[in-house]
């Protein structure tokens, strides 16, 4: 009979769990040795954290179950904060974490840590496995509930058990019906006609519907607005895209949503209630019904995917709302391209997304760290609108860039250019994850925007009213760090020189590190500023110059 340990592995092989992530550990080195004899690959990564942030964007990129593990007590707690972006992203995530012998079980014992408790708020399943015949059964319902729910499943191992033999049935074949819809769209299709200013914003659950959404914009006049998790679907360039929404987002967009008579939120339940027009009326389509009317107040909800809604005909409108707000989308990208466009020293961090989005490949993956370099990334790189885009969206961890990366080159298989943006302080977060590029022949791209700062603290001190406070960093020079750890390392200090040497930093064979010199005192600022928030800001800034005097 086989063991727990080989049970497990045989099942995740089954259900298409094609990488496991972790570190091996006395707790857990029974399932390593089964993942080294089983299909399953194993990647080793330098910290757990890393572990759980590469699983994470696996399964954001794919869709499909991806496992991360840790030893008993510390190993598996660093597993915690990948885990939430997982869970806060809806990502299938398996995670196994190792625990002493379960007859020590309450004695105190060595790395002894109640790690079911411990995962209770970030697991839609949670369990310990102490019955090994129930190993096959366990391990088949945590990957249904990941999938199904969309989140983390957590099964906690003691090592004794994994060790012990266990009944092992083998797969049955499951037939999945297809699932149709018959929605009553007669109500949609009046506020639509109804409306002469209608808005279409759209978030992660719309990803894969760009032709889709191109077209039924197109029929209604809608200018499209997207929340963070919706970057990329349609082309920036497109006439139609007023660009995202929110601190992160564009003018233009904010002057569609304040002068939309209809709402249309498709597969969005963005949280920043502050931008959304709520004398408008709203159309909520979402999957999941516990997100309609989350934010604001519903006319018709719709729980259904929104590929479903994109089907409805509608009659074309001969007056078409977005091209009405041409001239405010053309100002706003003036605007913003003279930064692009800066050769002032020190560099302007928006000239270095710019360019990178006009050298990168079409389809490359973009994977962005926390900061305010998601500013950069979400405001300034034109997506092509065939490009992956991945945040840490509702958790905001910094730190996901480079293990993130890690996850999506595996991903794809590395067939598509893989780019992190990350700050300094996110880079020296989980910069030890480039040893497992390296070590994986992972031909990732990592470009630090390197300000000695935590930028976007900064800004919200000022914005606060506090002078900037805690928030200097001592960076080593990244780019030999990188040339230590076997990738190419670049510095671009000069404008001038942008274009070359992000081109030749692109192209490069292998993994490369990008260490780009920018001004810390470059400000994140959002489309609009209240008034409170600029007197603060002048305020904190006054109070600057008093301390350094």
């Amino acid at each position: 009979m086989p063991s727990v340990a080989e049970v497990i592995t045989k099942v995740l092989e089954e259900s298409g769990v094609q990488r496991i992530y972790g570190i091996p550990g006395d707790s857990i080195d029974p399932l390593v040795d089964a993942v080294r004899r089983s299909k399953v690959s194993y990647i080793q990564v330098r910290h757990e954290e890393g572990a759980a942030f590469a699983a994470s964007v696996e399964a954001k990129i794919t869709g499909r179950p991806v496992a991360c593990m840790g030893t008993s007590g510390p190993g598996s707690i660093h597993l915690l904060n990948g885990l939430y972006d997982a869970k806060m992203d809806h990502a299938p995530v398996i995670a196994f974490s190792g625990q002493v012998e379960s007859d020590m079980l309450g004695h105190d014992y060595f790395q002894e840590v109640n790690l079911v408790k411990l995962f209770d708020d970030v697991a839609v399943f949670n369990q310990v496995l102490i019955n090994p015949d129930n190993a096959e059964y366990t391990v088949r319902r945590a990957i249904r509930e990941a999938v199904t729910k969309r989140g983390v499943a957590h099964i906690n191992l003691p090592v004794d058990i994994l060790r012990k033999s266990s009944e092992y049935k083998g797969k049955r074949e499951e037939i999945v019906p297809k699932v149709e819809y018959s929605v009553d769209f007669s109500k949609v299709k009046e506020l639509i006609e109804r409306s002469e200013k209608p808005v279409l914003m759209i978030g992660g659950g719309a990803r894969g519907l760009g032709e889709q959404i191109s077209k039924f914009a197109e029929r209604i006049g809608s200018p499209v607005i997207y929340a963070l998790n919706g970057k990329g679907i349609l082309p920036d360039l497109d006439p139609k895209v007023m660009g995202g929404i929110g601190l992160l987002g564009t003018k233009p967009s904010i002057s569609a949503m304040d002068k939309a008579d209809l709402l249309i939120l498709l597969g969005t339940s963005f949280p920043y209630v502050n931008f959304l027009n709520r004398d408008a009326k709203v159309i909520q389509v979402d999957i999941n019904p516990s997100n309609i009317g989350k934010r604001i107040d519903v006319d018709i909800s719709l729980p259904i995917p929104a590929e479903e809604f994109l089907k409805i005909e509608v009659k074309e409108k001969d007056e078409k709302f977005y091209e009405k707000l041409k001239g405010e989308k053309e100002d706003w990208l003036d605007r913003i391209s003279k930064q692009e466009s800066s050769t002032d020293t020190p560099m302007k961090p928006q000239r270095v997304a710019y360019i990178v989005s006009q050298k990168c490949k079409d389809d490359a993956v973009i994977v962005t760290d926390t900061g305010n370099v998601t500013m950069w990334t979400a405001r300034h790189f034109r997506a092509s609108g065939k490009q992956t885009f991945v945040f840490s969206s509702w958790l905001g961890s910094m730190g996901i860039g480079v293990p993130g990366a890690v996850g999506a080159s595996l991903a794809t298989n590395r067939e598509r250019q893989v780019i992190a943006f990350v700050g300094d302080g996110g880079f020296t977060m989980t910069m030890m994850e480039l040893i497992t590029a390296k070590k994986y022949g992972l031909p990732i791209k990592v470009i630090i925007y390197n300000n000695s700062k935590l930028g976007m603290i900064k800004f919200e001190q000022e914005v606060m009213g506090y002078p900037e406070w805690g928030v200097d960093l001592f960076n080593p020079d990244f780019s030999k760090l990188a040339e230590s750890m076997g990738f190419k390392g670049f510095k671009l200090e000069e404008p001038g020189e942008a274009e070359s040497v992000i081109e030749e930093f692109l192209n490069a064979e292998g993994g490369a590190l990008l260490d780009a010199v920018v001004d810390p005192n470059e400000r994140p600022m959002p489309p609009k500023l209240t008034f409170k928030q600029a007197g603060e800001y002048v305020l904190s800034i006054f109070r600057e110059k008093l301390q350094g005097d």
